[in-house]
């Protein structure tokens, strides 16, 4: 029904600079394409990613968020990135009570030199979302 209808998702991508922010950048230099409907922004960790930053994303049209850091127990910053991996989760079970599928949030944890890792995470987060659709927060139309 999407494909039909041509719907692109619109996606943000919160990534730590250290990581999967290096890996995206790997991407690039290694001419490794991935969906283009992917917004990169760069943050130092993703525990410093706040649920302002994720309903403000939600609420400028966006379908869908992945938040790209360090594996767990690799993290620079000790265990910021699990703390914000908490934020998250409660966050999913909150926005699942509002009728948003917890799904349109996705983390994951790509070192620095996994660009393929990364591109294929891209491309199967872009695939999900477009089958989930036009986030019910904004109006597409």
């Amino acid at each position: 029904m999407n494909e039909k209808s041509g719907f692109e998702p619109k996606i943000v991508a919160f990534l730590c600079k250290w990581t999967t922010y290096a890996a995206a950048d790997l991407c690039g230099v290694s001419r490794m394409p991935y969906p283009p409907n992917i917004s990169i922004i760069r943050v130092n960790c993703t525990g410093e990613i706040t649920a302002d930053m994720i309903l403000s994303a939600f609420e400028d049209g966006v379908d869908g968020i992945l938040i790209g850091g360090c594996r767990p127990g690799h993290c620079r910053y000790e265990d910021s990135n699990l703390k914000g991996s908490n934020r998250v989760y409660l966050l999913k079970r909150a926005l699942k009570e509002f009728g948003l599928n917890p799904e349109r949030i996705r983390e994951v944890g790509i070192a620095g030199a996994q660009g393929l890792i990364f591109q294929r995470a891209v491309e199967k987060f872009t695939a999900d979302i477009r089958a989930l659709g036009p986030s019910p927060v904004t109006d597409h139309a």
